[in-house]
């Protein structure tokens, strides 16, 4: 197996962690730099049990940073890049679009300058992979799937700048010949998400009693991937993936925002011992979102058939596991509810 030098951005998130882990774990001759800026979606305690691999390094760094970023692909000789570093929550990017702008299409654009410099001249073996959203594609009101080729239509702030750094790629692919793949994936669910997300979110308001806030009516659709299962499909598509091409990632798992909510709410009430329907009375309606999308889904047969990837979890037994997950790692919950998760790196990296 040849060694390789990889750097994963945002792999102290969520999504990223399970890359991380997954990478480090199957390929101990690969060497992974996890990088990432430790905001508040970011937590070293989702990967403490590989944190002294011998082939795993983390860097505290900001990806708006240019210089920075030059520096460290100049020390590191990264050969690939596995971009998933974002600002990822829309509430938030209808509260403070720039910050979005800033991470998700300036950071991007940082990291492909960067890999296009240490590259020049020798683009064999080198690979920059950017992880995206079906978000991009807009919304869904007549039937049908995201394919690949569905043409790009954001709703929001935060879509708007990941179709925009979806572009870039696209464009440094075509302009500076930078081997890119692209994947675009459905709503993720499952350990180490943190809770301002629906799931967790209302999983911990369930425990503690309190009012499960459901955006308009609940009708709202969307498909749903088990964390480890889009973990999986990023491995296949950076070892098998086609140069220039995109693959759609999903779990054929549509449910209404409703219905997902009234499984938890079930779920909850068999874990913790509560009379059946007791979770639903905390069902609270309130305003909808601001330009909320309708419905999301993702055709994903291509992965499939190309590179032989498919969901491995039901979603019933998925979010069976994920509870849990959240009930089982309650110190996790509130050490990132209340922030002192943020006093991890302080304590063990800060003063080496």
């Amino acid at each position: 197996m040849t060694k390789r030098s990889i750097l994963i951005t945002g792999g102290a998130g969520f999504i990223g962690s399970h890359v991380v882990r997954l990478f480090v774990n199957k390929y101990p001759d690969y060497h992974i730099y996890n990088l990432d800026k430790l905001t508040y979606a970011g937590n070293l305690k989702n990967i403490t049990d590989i944190e002294n691999a011998p082939n795993y390094t983390f860097i505290k760094a900001d990806l708006v940073d240019a210089n920075s970023i030059n520096d460290l692909f100049n020390q590191y000789q990264f050969d690939s890049v596995i971009h998933l570093a974002a600002e990822s929550h829309v509430d938030r990017s209808i509260t403070n679009p720039l910050e979005f702008v800033m991470t998700n299409v300036v950071g991007t654009v940082n990291l492909l300058n960067a890999a296009k410099e240490l590259w020049k001249g020798n683009m064999d073996g080198k690979l920059f992979y950017h992880v995206s959203t079906d978000e991009v594609y807009g919304s869904l009101h007549d039937g049908g799937f995201f394919l690949e080729n569905t043409p790009y239509d954001p709703q929001s702030p935060y879509s708007a700048s990941k179709a925009s750094s979806d572009h870039f790629i696209r464009a440094y692919h075509n302009t500076y010949k930078i081997p890119v793949v692209l994947s675009n994936c459905s709503n993720n669910y499952g350990p180490n998400q943190f809770p301002e997300k629906l799931i967790p979110l209302f999983i911990n308001n369930i425990r503690n009693n309190k009012p499960l806030p459901v955006y308009g009516k609940g009708e709202n659709v969307r498909d749903w991937l088990y964390v480890v299962d889009h973990a999986r499909a990023i491995d296949d598509v950076f070892h098998k993936g086609a140069i220039g091409e995109t693959y759609n990632i999903g779990g054929f798992n549509e449910w209404t925002n409703i219905d997902l909510i009234k499984v938890i709410c079930s779920t909850m009430d068999r874990k913790l011992g509560r009379a059946e329907g007791e979770s639903e009375k905390l069902i609270t309606y309130v305003t909808d979102r601001a330009g909320h999308d309708l419905r999301y889904a993702i055709d994903a047969n291509k992965i499939m058939k190309d590179l032989g990837w498919e969901p491995s979890l039901q979603f019933e037994e998925g979010i069976d596991k994920t509870v849990d997950w959240y009930l089982n790692n309650q110190q996790w919950m509130d050490e990132v509810t209340s922030g002192d998760y943020a006093k991890y790196y302080d304590n063990m990296y800060a003063k080496r």
